[in-house]
């Protein structure tokens, strides 16, 4: 009987700390469906103290999303237990995640406090938060760094109290295989009560090492793993979840342990992750990257032409990487659209059939023939756009050449009235931004502007991902179209709803502090 060892997803709390731009509530919510369809068994989704918005995110999510057991990170402060406790309350089953610095090099700066008083902070935040839940877990920050003995000592009175999981992070991603497998040793070995709680692993990437440290973890007896889609969080970047999920699966005879994840949703989780966090995934990557199971040396091709496991150790299908592409035109129906949709994994509740429909039939009739990753793209672009958004594109038409200067003509329909604007700029791109200005009164200084294909070849649809800077803040807003400056347009409105949206919460807010 193989051991289980569990799947602790922080996409959502670490992963996005490491964005340029934060989610949007409903950003969260989408990603939440996603990362629960892996099957992962827990899913630490936010710090509800941090801000009223990631309070509401993580409540929206602890009602809505059901299986993965949902967690909540709080500081060992008074105050953040109970924003977890209340944020966590519609959850079927909850968790919440207290952690304080044990390292004396965090002690002393950070802190400025004794591994006494830590603990006494500790205890009496496991303490209150297990009047909320029994599902406790106690994070040592630091822990890499932290000497043994100060390390059992804070882990056996966090037990004590009341904590059922004990997370040993490497926080700043210092330590070798070899060395965070001695601490789990000895930890497993020298402290008392340890067989009354659940070792787990958070490793961080700095030195590339996150994941065979989580795995060395494992072979010494830990039992859950802390990571993220994609490898996504904090400066490197997190354990990457399909790495780990995927090398427990397929050594699985010589680790001995197993997982519940479902690996057939990876590769669709990983491009969700990526398209909403405007963080592309590196053609080499493992297990995800465009390159992973590609193969461009004769020798190599010929020997999976003979057999396939000559140079691929897992089939394409394990990860839910599509081995076919299967295009459509617009003489498809709904019914072949909706199958092949299953096929990919995608169920009826993932998208609106109708505005689908309508989008696929507009992009068949421009380029003649939809593909999978087409499929995919309007899906993601269907999801975040809004019936009721203030800001609605409804034509864009632009003109440059090497002989004049690029302009462009935008009409937005503001409030259900039709609002245009012409202007002129360096490009196509440049005008319409100088249009949609006139049209809503408002600059935004554009910070990054990135332009990606979705597929391969001239028919590609081309995706923008634009960073703006309103006010102070940064607003993440995407783009899909065959058309480049159309999509740019896209992208741009999102982000001026999103300013829009920012601007009626923080207005409300006002109201009711006057009221």
């Amino acid at each position: 009987m193989q051991d289980k060892v569990w799947i602790f997803d922080t996409t959502l709390r670490d992963g996005e700390q490491a964005l340029k731009a934060s989610l949007t509530e409903e950003d969260k919510i989408q990603l939440a469906h996603t990362i629960s369809r892996l099957n992962v068994d827990v899913m630490e989704v936010g710090f509800p103290v941090s801000s009223p918005a990631d309070f509401r995110a993580v409540q929206r999510i602890a009602t809505e999303v059901k299986g993965p057991a949902i967690c909540g990170l709080a500081r060992a402060v008074s105050k953040d237990i109970d924003a977890c406790g209340e944020a966590l309350k519609g959850a079927e089953q909850r968790r919440i995640h207290t952690f304080i610095a044990t390292s004396p090099l965090h002690l002393e700066h950070k802190l400025r406090m004794s591994l006494d008083d830590a603990t006494q902070m500790a205890v009496k935040a496991i303490t209150q938060a297990r009047k909320y839940t029994d599902d406790v877990e106690f994070s040592c920050e630091d822990a890499g760094r932290t000497p043994y003995p100060d390390l059992c000592r804070i882990v056996e009175a966090a037990i004590s109290a009341g904590a059922s999981t004990i997370n040993l992070p490497d926080t700043v991603g210092y330590v070798t295989p070899d060395e965070y497998a001695a601490m789990i040793y000895h930890i497993r070995n020298n402290v008392p009560n340890i067989d009354k709680a659940r070792l787990s692993v958070h490793c961080h990437n700095d030195l590339g090492l996150a994941v065979a440290n989580s795995i060395a973890a494992v072979q010494a007896g830990a039992r859950q793993i802390e990571c993220t889609i994609n490898g996504i969080g904090e400066r490197a970047g997190n354990c990457s979840l399909e790495e780990v999920a995927m090398i427990m699966k397929m050594r699985q005879d010589h680790l001995k342990v197993h997982t519940d994840i479902r690996s057939e949703e990876i590769y669709r989780a990983s491009r969700q992750v990526s398209k909403i966090c405007n963080m592309p995934v590196q053609p080499n990557k493992a297990i995800v990257g465009e390159n992973a199971f590609a193969h461009s040396s004769g020798i190599h091709q010929d020997g999976v032409l003979k057999a396939q496991n000559t140079y691929e150790i897992m089939a394409p299908e394990t990860v839910g990487v599509p081995s076919n592409q299967l295009n459509m035109t617009s003489r498809s129906g709904r019914h072949v659209i909706e199958h092949r949709l299953a096929e990919l994994g995608y169920q009826k509740s993932d998208y609106d059939m109708d505005s689908l429909y309508e989008s696929f039939l507009a992009l068949a009739d421009q380029k003649g023939t939809v593909y999978d990753y087409d499929l995919e793209a309007m899906i993601y672009f269907n999801q975040i756009q809004d019936k009721d958004e203030h800001y609605q594109l409804q034509f864009v038409n632009a003109s440059s050449n090497s002989q004049s200067i690029a302009s462009a003509t935008v009409g937005i329909a503001q409030n259900g009235e039709l609002k245009q604007e012409a202007a002129t700029g360096n490009g196509p791109v440049e005008a319409a931004f100088l249009a949609i200005e006139r049209i809503t009164g408002m600059a935004v200084e554009v910070v990054e502007y990135n332009l990606d294909a979705t597929g391969k070849g001239a028919s590609s649809l081309g995706q923008v991902d634009i960073i703006a800077k309103f006010d102070g803040k940064r607003y993440h807003g995407v783009g899909l179209a065959a058309d480049i400056v159309e999509a740019s347009v896209r992208a741009m409105i999102r982000v001026y709803n999103l300013i829009d949206r920012a601007q009626k919460v923080s207005s409300l807010k006002q109201q009711r502090k006057a009221g």
